[in-house]
């Protein structure tokens, strides 16, 4: 969910589905902003568990069904396809679990086709279950837990009644010990290598509308102790350009302990985004593991956003926004089609062995947002 300017076309930060007042935000706001207070210390001890590498076995992936047009208003039907073809996509792999109210279930099977399992046991608000879904950890020896960050609406900024109760329903549907973190944060807002360390952007997590008066290194604390981590790698981020704060997610990740990757703007673009990017990248180059191993970071080339197919200026194009899954990974093509296919060789260096799947997901970026968002894995144990 990032804010570009490319070739003098500004992308405004993407007001994903414009902060939404009409859908409730003020009386929801009111009924769970006490979640956003909620670090009473009701983290499990991390111990031995640990969030595990995105490219580590899943058991299944988890998804979830938008309906709301107060949300989504006319793009809704087109971020529905948007969603079933990822889901469909998925289930060519591993299984996928997906999330829907029972008024729109019937609806989500037809265009998910039968290989993807709709359950209607977790209600939801909206789709993205990157943020509102569990985060899951395991032991190395069988043993698999489910962390919940819990959800406020990215800071209050759209209504989450049911979203801010996934995570823990999930956990139940899944038969896993549920636990709280210490902090309020959403999934996106997090990358993890799986041994030890962590990266994160300030403007997302340390952030009054999230986390008053925690001060970084308290956070520290306690995304360590919900991820099984011992060290965070932090960025400057962007703060209020659009409706996450600036997630890690949409530029840089981890390929591994010690290499990571971040999608580059082009060099003459010139907005906040861009030279948060370029500010990553050098700070991870810069950066040690958590067992003070260099980082080698890898540059993942972003596209021209004058030769994209959309031209709407909220719209999200990031290759580095995939999903990981059983024998593949799973990213965006966007239009620009010298840009596209060196993004996929890309991946396919980084990922060998893995099948690369690159989808049109032109709807779901309008919205800001991306493959990662929509995706929540549950690792096996």
């Amino acid at each position: 969910m990032n804010d570009h300017i490319a070739g003098g076309r500004a992308r405004r930060g993407p007001n994903r589905r414009g902060f939404l007042a009409a859908a409730g935000l003020t009386a929801v706001g009111a009924a769970v902003g006490t979640a956003a207070q909620g670090w009473s210390g009701t983290a499990r001890a991390a111990g031995a568990f640990r969030v595990p590498a995105e490219d580590v076995r899943h058991t299944r992936t988890w998804m979830a069904w938008p309906d709301r047009t107060a949300i989504w208003g006319s793009d809704l039907g087109g971020v529905q396809a948007d969603i079933a073809l990822i889901a469909r996509t998925i289930a060519k792999y591993e299984p996928v679990v997906l999330c829907a109210n029972s008024a729109s279930a019937a609806k989500a099977r037809s265009m998910c086709g039968s290989t993807v399992t709709v359950i209607t046991s977790i209600p939801v608000d909206d789709c993205w279950m990157r943020d509102t879904g569990p985060v899951f950890r395991t032991d190395g020896s069988g043993a698999l837990d489910a962390v919940g960050l819990n959800f406020n609406g990215w800071g209050n900024k759209q209504s989450h009644a049911r979203d801010a109760l996934v995570a823990e329903r999930i956990a139940a549907y899944a038969g896993v010990a549920f636990s709280s973190a210490d902090l309020v944060g959403e999934g996106g807002a997090v990358e993890q290598d799986g041994a030890g360390t962590l990266m994160a952007t300030r403007s997302s997590l340390v952030n009054g509308n999230r986390n008053p008066g925690m001060s970084q290194r308290a956070l520290e604390t306690a995304m360590c102790a919900a991820y099984g981590a011992s060290a965070v790698i932090w960025f400057d981020g962007v703060r209020g350009k659009d409706i996450t704060d600036d997630h890690v997610d949409a530029t840089s990740r981890f390929l591994a302990p010690g290499k990571a990757l971040v999608q580059m703007p082009l060099a003459s673009d010139t907005d906040a985004f861009s030279k948060d990017a370029r500010q990553q990248y050098q700070i991870l180059s810069t950066s040690r593991t958590a067992t003070g191993t260099a980082m080698t970071v890898a540059k993942l080339q972003g596209p021209d956003y004058n030769k994209i197919r959309s031209t709407n200026q909220d719209f999200l194009a990031s290759y580095a926004n995939y999903y990981v899954c059983n024998g593949a990974v799973i990213s965006g093509q966007f239009g620009d089609t010298a840009a596209d296919q060196a993004a996929k060789a890309t991946l396919a260096r980084l990922y060998p062995g893995r099948t690369i799947e690159q989808l049109n997901i032109d709807r779901l970026g309008t919205g800001g947002g991306g493959i990662h968002c929509v995706t929540q894995q549950q690792p096996a144990a």
